[in-house]
């Protein structure tokens, strides 16, 4: 197999990869190349279960079931624009039928990259009491959201005594953009600003206003993906901050219920509702039966659409977008489960 590098008109070919921000396209595209296949020669076998997604370029692939092709995939045709047989382990073998070409992405890297994506605008988490209570003591307000309902009294007498007090001036940085998740943050005293760098916007884009009491930086730790905004202070003030270990234990875990497919169809049948946070390129190319589609990006603006009196079971491909999701719909009050592994798992 050679190897060449790609350019972003190819990958916006693909899909979900054509649902990528411009930068992290251009990201994608340092990271693969396309490589080739000879006459005959095997791109995956019945059975196997390495996580990596492939797309077929050029050529045609012929798809098999012991032994006999139950089907083709030819690069150009509009069947090429999914991934290629992407549920683990895979059901058929893949074979090339002539010189076929085609991309190899590593299957963790590609949801990594469209879950940070997808959460661009909403590093920020309004975890706030639902009175203006801005004079308040911040652990009052903390204690007062919904997204601590959920946490046990003993994980949440832990979460304050792990936490540590920074102390900032006006105009540093407290998270930058691009950088690895290592905390979660609470701001106690004085403001702060969310902004988000984009090729456009070098000195960033303003998210949001940040006041006593607000979260921030939650997400990255849930999704292992790097920040994608930048919060500055505004004023001299505040964090408590709570290590990533601490925070996925204490915090997290308890607010994510994970559920299996089988169980995940239970609550369905009992009247609750599969929610599907993937692109709507991904949704239409395959999902649950009588699942509704609200990509990640969209939770925060369409959750007023949701019913509060009924049940969500989250899902995505792997389960990390979707437990961003029901993280996001458990701190507002919702009741969401995640089906665990996501839908790409042989789970029948």
């Amino acid at each position: 197999m050679t190897g060449e590098q790609i350019t972003t008109d190819l990958l916006k070919q693909f899909s979900p990869l054509d649902g990528l921000k411009r930068d992290n396209l251009a990201a994608l595209a340092r990271k693969i190349q396309l490589r080739e296949l000879s006459p005959g020669q095997v791109l995956f076998k019945e059975g196997d279960t390495e996580k990596r997604t492939f797309y077929v370029a050029s050529g045609v692939l012929e798809l098999l079931d012991q032994g006999k092709v139950v089907d083709t995939v030819e690069g150009g045709d509009e069947t090429a624009r999914n991934p290629v047989s992407p549920i683990y382990p895979r059901r058929v073998s893949a074979r090339a039928r002539g010189r076929v070409q085609f991309l190899s992405i590593d299957s963790d890297l590609l949801d990594v990259m469209l879950t940070w994506d997808q959460t661009g605008t909403y590093e920020v988490s309004d975890l706030r009491g639902d009175a203006d209570s801005g004079g308040e003591d911040w652990m009052t307000m903390l204690l007062q959201t919904k997204a601590f309902h959920k946490i046990p009294p003993a994980n949440i007498q832990a979460i304050f005594m792990r936490m540590q007090q920074v102390n900032y001036n006006a105009g540093e940085i407290i998270l930058k953009q691009g950088t690895e998740g290592d905390y979660f943050y609470v701001l106690i005293r004085g403001s702060a600003i969310v902004t988000r760098e984009t090729p456009l916007s070098k000195d960033g884009i303003k998210l949001a206003e940040l006041n006593v009491g607000d979260t921030f930086g939650e997400e990255a730790l849930i999704s292992d993906a790097k920040r994608n905004a930048t919060v500055t202070m505004t004023s001299d003030g505040s964090v408590m901050r709570l290590g990533k270990d601490d925070f996925k234990k204490l915090l997290n875990e308890p607010m994510l219920d994970w559920v299996t497919l089988e169980e995940g169809q239970k609550i369905v049948d009992d009247g609750g509702c599969w929610l599907d946070v993937r692109l709507p390129s991904e949704f239409e190319n395959h999902h649950l039966d009588a699942a509704i589609n609200i990509p990640l990006y969209f939770i925060r603006l369409k959750i007023s659409t949701l019913d509060p009196d009924r049940e969500y079971v989250v899902c995505c491909d792997t389960g990390r977008r979707s437990s961003a999701g029901a993280y996001i719909l458990s701190e507002r009050g919702y009741q969401a489960y995640v089906l665990k592994d996501g839908i790409n798992k042989d789970q029948l």
